[in-house]
């Protein structure tokens, strides 16, 4: 069957079915974006007057955090050069309010618990409970019109209540993201793809703040969902994490106990301590979703580094590595479903089989160029529009691979226990914008696969 045959189908499916998705959890991280179109002749300046050789050894390895002007900067070049996004925390004063005066052009809802709530609420219209670091007037008109709720206490009772209802105007967040196009020019860099650099300067989710009123009356929010997605881990140090990380533990086993899925959103995670005891709990998850730069990074501290650097090799990234790192970490930790994106194609390597894993994969994909055309989905119709974006052509020499290798057959092949779903993803040429692209993929993915099933 030809791909856009499959799209067609897969979108109608996951569209009839979205109205039987439960209530979702979505935690912990939410924030607001200020973003920044940069302009090369301005970062070209800006890095000749703090000192270009510095700048450029932070553009060769990434700081752990950003302690000076020069690592942001360089964590800027370092994205650039590759064409991938990054993110790293703002420890700074100094490098803040360097931000602050360098300034943005829009500021939008951020965080993936924030992009994904407003899609999967104020776009699917499935009911979701959201956790809220801090909902300043600010942050709480960001979050579109729909079933999105978060909980309070009133006569201490738990309620639900939308963002814009909540009583209070607590802290802005804010997420400074420095967005490049595909050919964008920096001396002698040229970015092979669209992107971005994330700076994170808030002080509340790299420290994994869970409300009171959320963690204390947990167990009745677990009781009102039937699907959980985890994410906002990847700001966490060695120095931070042990006292989320027991929260996080709590909160996983009283999920599983009730048999809920959980998926972990990963996400970029500089710290290695961190990373593996993400590793280290990854079993307690139903399913996690990650892109090649996250994946390698798992890779090597599971000791394959070999795997690791096969990963970042090649640009589009083999699919055989891919595939090879997916499953050394089922094999390794237990999850169930790893759901692989980047740019160009998505797999999916599950411990179960069917149609519905290939199908969510495909809607996801239309509601990524949905909102790679837009800059934001709107509605449900604005993904059925991303239908003329037209498939990646070049990800046909990577089903051609995936087939010689694995004998996948309209984009499902059978190996060693697990079902691998392949789907070439539709190219917005000039896209309005790519953050939130991941997020919208992935909770995309998830719940179209539990709406079909």
């Amino acid at each position: 069957m030809a791909w856009d045959d499959l799209y067609s189908a897969a979108f109608q499916r996951v569209r009839e079915r979205l109205g039987k998705v439960g209530n979702v959890l979505l935690a912990y991280n939410t924030n607001i974006d200020a973003i920044k179109y940069i302009d090369s002749s301005d970062l070209e300046a800006r890095i000749e007057k703090v000192g270009k050789e510095e700048v450029l050894q932070f553009s060769e390895e990434l700081p752990e955090r950003i302690t000076q002007v020069q690592h942001l900067l360089g964590g800027i070049l370092w994205s650039v050069r590759r064409g991938k996004a990054a993110e790293l925390f703002v420890e700074s004063c100094p490098v803040r309010f360097y931000m602050k005066r360098w300034g943005w052009d829009e500021l939008r809802m951020g965080g993936q618990v924030g992009i994904m709530a407003n899609l999967l609420g104020g776009v699917y219209g499935v009911q979701v409970i959201a956790h809220v670091p801090q909902i300043s007037r600010l942050q709480a008109s960001l979050f579109k019109e729909g079933p999105i709720y978060v909980p309070t206490l009133e006569n201490r009772k738990l309620k639900f209540v939308h963002p814009k209802d909540f009583a209070g105007d607590e802290e802005n967040l804010i997420h400074y993201i420095y967005e490049f196009p595909r050919g964008f020019r920096v001396f002698d860099f040229e970015a092979p793809r669209e992107n971005r650099f994330i700076a994170n300067a808030d002080d509340y989710n790299p420290n994994l703040y869970i409300r009171s009123e959320f963690s204390e009356n947990f167990e009745e929010i677990a009781d009102r969902v039937e699907l959980a997605i985890i994410s906002g881990l990847q700001a966490l140090t060695k120095e931070n994490y042990s006292e989320p990380f027991e929260e996080i533990n709590r909160h996983l086993g009283i999920l599983n106990d009730r048999e809920i899925p959980v998926h972990l959103e990963f996400a970029f995670t500089p710290d290695e301590t961190v990373r593996k005891k993400l590793v280290g709990i990854l079993g307690k998850f139903t399913s996690v979703g990650l892109n090649e730069v996250e994946l390698a990074s798992i890779m090597e501290v599971m000791g394959e580094k070999a795997i690791a650097e096969k990963l970042l090799a090649h640009d589009p990234v083999d699919p055989v590595a891919v595939v090879e790192a997916m499953l050394k970490l089922a094999d390794g930790t237990g999850v169930q479903r790893i759901h692989f994106h980047t740019y160009g194609y998505y797999l999916a390597l599950t411990n179960y089989e069917g149609e519905q894993v290939r199908d969510a994969l495909l809607f996801a994909a239309l509601a990524a160029a949905a909102k790679a055309k837009l800059g934001d989905v709107r509605n449900i119709d604005d993904v059925a529009g991303a239908m003329d974006v037209p498939v990646n052509e070049k990800a046909q020499e990577v089903e051609d691979v995936l087939t010689g290798e694995f004998g996948l057959k309209d984009g499902i092949a059978q190996l060693d226990g697990y079902q691998l779903a392949f789907v070439p993803t539709k190219i917005v040429e000039k896209p309005k914008s790519t953050v939130g692209i991941g997020d919208t993929i992935s909770s995309s993915a998830f719940i179209g696969e539990f709406a079909l099933r």
